[in-house]
């Protein structure tokens, strides 16, 4: 490296938050793995065509730089080469790669107006587990509507810690659930954005059937929000949205022309649908549209997408934060959460080329920096406080509670891949029961829950056949779950040893319990049943 100031300083420099340059994300479905952020042709980037680029959120530059800047000083260009970057290693069938995001598109990038190449894509590879040993791997609406009452199971010889739960067959709900309404799902191509739950509406967002609210009494629309976008907006539809409503009931919904390119991002009041305010995601120095994800923290939003980093206030829009790089010639991939960003980095002129940094999602503070040899990836974010996380490096893929310098203990995942939801990234189920973590997982590609301590990183039980459910404010705050095979039943899971007990039966017949991905709801009116693709059915109430 030379002494000389970075090329590029002195250049005009964009507001904080935006990207160098937007990637365009490939079409697909919206389930885990097929749903990935791409990368654009890099400035200054001499990789070679068998490199693969790593990370699951795309590239993002160092938004103090021009979209076409300086040839860096003489030796810099061969220095750009980024050290440590994988190649694929590992694979499995039915799971992706996280070594290389599918989708990424060929084609030419310029520097200094000189075309680049860029490499081919490699065909999609699957998915290893993130696994600890080294391989890829509301308020109740109406007292009485239906108290989820529990049916005690007696365990004959006590309820020790287990490490496997297998379905007991004997143990049968004494009573059983029917369907009470069905919204019809808007298309066999819908995919499940997100929802909102509020004490008396269900916000739905899907890439066919936009943005509606259902009475949670009779499954009636309420509003549909595409009425209140300006005519420019219209025909939009929503493709991210935020897991939660701030205090005042808003929450943030990303918009574009398909499910997978967003072009704006609004703040939406819930029980009413009005779009409080907009602002774009794509811009004259960032024309091409990118996958984008929100959440709300308190009063603030933060935006995690391949053009823009920050947060703005989720009452006004304005702008609270936006991320900048640590120099002038990097590059990073983003990671959210609720509370939390990450943000692995490489940047050519600086001492410390790769760091992974943890933000403060409402301030945009750095919460710690560390130094690091080579990429991180981080698969999935589990939780933001503590902080959880699944993160590939070029040595390990290891499921840690990551402390306040960045460092932590492991959790034993074994070939386990642990999800923030079931099966589908609309779904955000994963939660802390004080200091246990319960998660959706795939074990061999079935669906199971998992259960760990967090403070000693064991796992506590396994639940196979079940997908984790989402209780409301109105709720007991017990573990929810509903089995998947056989009879389905919902069921309480004891948190520290696993144990069920099961609350009701759901139907098998007319009106039948149809879940095998998306998000379960356990409420006051009774359980509610949203579906990740409309070819499984829409949503369905449960009484």
């Amino acid at each position: 490296m030379t002494t000389e100031s970075s090329p590029g300083q002195g250049a005009p420099q964009e507001e904080p938050g935006w990207a160098f340059r937007p990637r365009r994300p490939a079409a697909g479905p919206r389930s885990y793995g097929e749903r990935h952020r791409t990368e654009p042709a890099v400035a200054w980037d001499d990789r070679s065509p068998a490199e693969p680029y790593g990370g699951s959120s795309g590239t993002r530059w160092d938004s103090t730089m021009p979209l076409q800047s300086p040839r860096p000083p003489a030796g810099a260009q061969e220095d750009m080469r980024e050290p440590g970057r994988r190649t694929p290693s590992y694979t499995r069938p039915g799971s992706e790669s996280t070594d290389r995001a599918p989708g990424y598109p060929s084609g030419t990038g310029t520097v200094a107006g000189r075309a680049v190449p860029r490499p081919e894509p490699a065909a999609a590879q699957p998915r290893p587990h993130a696994g600890a040993n080294g391989k890829r791997a509301p308020k109740t609406r109406r007292v009485g509507r239906l108290a989820l009452a529990l049916a005690v199971l007696v365990a004959a010889g006590g309820a020790a810690a287990v490490l496997l739960k297998q379905e007991d067959a004997a143990a049968v709900a004494s009573k059983n659930l029917t369907q009470a309404w069905q919204i019809p799902a808007p298309a066999a191509d819908d995919a499940l954005v997100g929802s909102w739950l509020t004490d008396e509406l269900l916000v739905r967002a899907g890439t066919r059937g936009g943005l509606r609210a259902y009475d949670l009494t009779d499954g009636k629309e309420i509003w549909h929000a595409a009425a209140s976008a300006t005519a420019a907006e219209r025909g939009a539809v929503p493709c991210g949205m935020s897991p939660t409503l701030s205090a005042q009931g808003i929450g943030t919904v990303a918009f574009g022309k398909d499910g997978s390119a967003c072009t704006w991002l609004a703040g939406v009041k819930a029980s009413t649908g009005k779009i409080l305010w907009s602002m774009p995601l794509t811009g004259k120095k960032h024309p091409a549209a990118a996958l984008a994800t929100t959440y709300v923290q308190g009063n603030v939003a933060t935006v995690v997408s391949e053009n823009y980093l920050g947060g703005v206030d989720v009452r006004t829009g304005s702008r609270v934060w936006g991320y900048k790089a640590r120099g002038h010639y990097c590059n990073a991939y983003d990671w959210g959460a609720d509370g939390i960003v990450l943000v692995d980095d490489f940047c050519l002129d600086r001492k410390n080329r790769f760091t992974l940094t943890a933000y403060d999602g409402r301030t945009g503070k750095v919460i710690w920096r560390k130094s690091e040899k080579a990429h991180s990836d981080v698969t999935h974010i589990l939780s933001g406080s503590p902080l959880v996380a699944a993160v590939h490096t070029a040595r390990q893929d290891a499921v840690r509670v990551l402390g306040t310098t960045g460092t932590g203990r492991k959790l034993a995942v074994g070939d386990d891949e642990l999800t923030p939801g079931n099966n589908t990234e609309a779904d955000h189920s994963a939660r802390l029961h004080g200091d246990v973590l319960v998660t959706p997982a795939s074990a061999s590609g079935n669906m199971v829950i998992d259960g760990f301590d967090t403070t000693t990183g064991a796992k506590l039980w396994t639940h196979r056949s079940a997908a984790l459910a989402v209780t409301t404010s109105g709720a007991d705050g017990k573990v929810y779950a509903v089995t998947t095979s056989g009879a389905p039943q919902l069921v309480t899971i004891d948190r520290r040893t696993g144990e069920t007990t099961p609350v009701a039966g759901l139907p098998t017949g007319t009106g039948k319990w149809n879940f095998t991905s998306g998000t379960v709801y356990v409420t006051a009116e009774g359980v509610l049943e949203l579906n990740a693709l409309g070819s499984n059915g829409g949503v369905r109430l449960y009484r």
